[in-house]
């Protein structure tokens, strides 16, 4: 069983779908949002959505960073990855302006004061104001915040997004065919959009990253912070405090000590310190800007968008609407969160790919004409991004991936 498995969190969410499996799978089954008739207005050319995610178990990461260094500014991240995790999926379909979001904080108020709660709030808000300059609108209906300490140990931040779109500007992955070209946008780096490097992590295997890297400090200092029924073997096992800095090789400088070598030149990103707790606590990358461009200049090309969250570089799998074989053999260096990731755990690469994105979170299935147009819209907001691979005529659906590592089979 995988070390994932034990932790008692599972990549695929085969019990999550074996759970949902009777309920309407909406007007477009290989979308990857549910879309419904236009309840809403009426409207049989319009569909409504409506969507839930969050920010997970990284909210447990903010805890220890804000417990161990004081910055309680970290918890404005949590409120952009519960937002991203909705938006970035929404996306997807093509939805792109004029969205309601609500949020939903589940915090235990012996341990989570009302500072906290206020970070989270006005990032969630700063956030907004930020997407809006680059026309992506969504308006913030306040929601729920509860007092709930019997059923969180910390906090949880998640969110609903909600929006009514027009069916002549959805993406619903049905055009998805052999001769596809699959576009991969990276995950890591600095966005023109964005204030600091990003590590590429995102928010999903939060539960394996931050338990396989961080130390068993943290299971004797805040036991709070995870399972108590959990095996000690899974427990934080991994060599680092969140105040380590590491190389962008993905060579830790100190292991564990928690010291600090702000003079050392290799832990540093365009001038940027990175010390272990914010690569793991970087914002989860929306690609909101970039996508908002791409719908409007290359929307009839689009066949298909692809979030690589939860399920990693195998989740276009689930969305394909015939049998089809996905070929990925052009995949992006993998970032060095992830090399840390896999140095401190021993996962293999199979496992790897299937829990974390490993260098790029978004998919476009296109024409190779558009996508090296798509390629050059992306490079002017800095993003990183590149042909990682190619659909194929198949009799079942199959997904290889080959690069370094040899090749994997899904």
């Amino acid at each position: 069983m995988s070390l994932y498995a034990q932790r008692g969190v599972s990549a695929q969410k085969e019990e999550v779908h074996a759970a949902i499996k009777n309920l309407d799978a909406g007007l477009y089954a290989n979308a990857f949002c549910k879309m419904y008739p236009d309840y809403l207005g009426g409207d049989a050319d319009w569909v409504n959505i409506s969507h839930a995610d969050g920010a997970g178990t990284k909210s447990i990461l903010a805890y220890l960073y804000w417990k161990e260094t004081g910055d309680i500014s970290v918890w404005k991240g949590i409120a952009q990855d519960a937002i991203a995790m909705n938006l970035d999926d929404l996306l997807c379909v093509g939805v792109c302006d004029n969205l309601l979001f609500s949020s939903t904080i589940d915090r235990n108020k012996a341990i989570i004061p009302g500072e906290v709660l206020a970070q989270v709030i006005d990032g969630t808000q700063e956030f907004f104001n930020q997407l809006k300059g680059f026309g992506v609108n969504i308006h913030y209906l306040g929601g729920e915040t509860a007092d709930v300490g019997d059923v969180v140990r910390t906090i949880a931040v998640n969110g609903t997004m909600t929006a009514r779109w027009p069916k002549n500007k959805l993406v619903t992955n049905d055009k998805i065919n052999k001769g596809d070209v699959i576009v991969g946008f990276a995950s890591s780096g600095q966005a023109t959009y964005e204030t600091e490097y990003n590590s590429g992590l995102g928010s999903n295997g939060l539960t394996s990253a931050r338990h396989d890297v961080l130390s068993k400090y943290y299971a004797e200092k805040y036991p709070e912070t995870f399972e108590p029924k959990l095996n000690s073997e899974v427990v934080y096992i991994g060599k680092n405090r969140v105040t380590d800095l590491l190389t962008v090789n993905s060579i830790p400088l100190t292991e564990g000590s928690g010291s600090s070598t702000e003079s050392d030149p290799r832990s540093t990103v365009n001038g940027q310190r990175l010390t272990v707790g914010k690569l793991l606590l970087s914002p989860t990358r929306t690609y909101a800007p970039l996508l908002k461009a791409l719908l409007g200049s290359h929307f009839e090309v689009i066949n298909g968008i692809i979030h690589c969250s939860g399920g990693g570089q195998t989740k276009c799998m689930k969305y394909l609407p015939k049998p089809l074989k996905i070929v990925k053999n052009n995949l992006f260096e993998v970032p060095p969160i992830f090399k840390l990731i896999q140095e401190n755990s021993g996962a293999d690469c199979r496992e790897m790919y299937q829990v974390f994105n490993m260098g790029h979170r978004l998919e476009i299935f296109t024409n190779e004409t558009s996508a090296n147009e798509m390629i050059a819209i992306s490079k002017e907001f800095n993003i990183d991004a590149q042909i990682v691979g190619r659909v194929l005529p198949s009799e079942k659906k199959e997904l290889i991936l080959s690069g370094t590592f040899g090749e994997i089979v899904y």
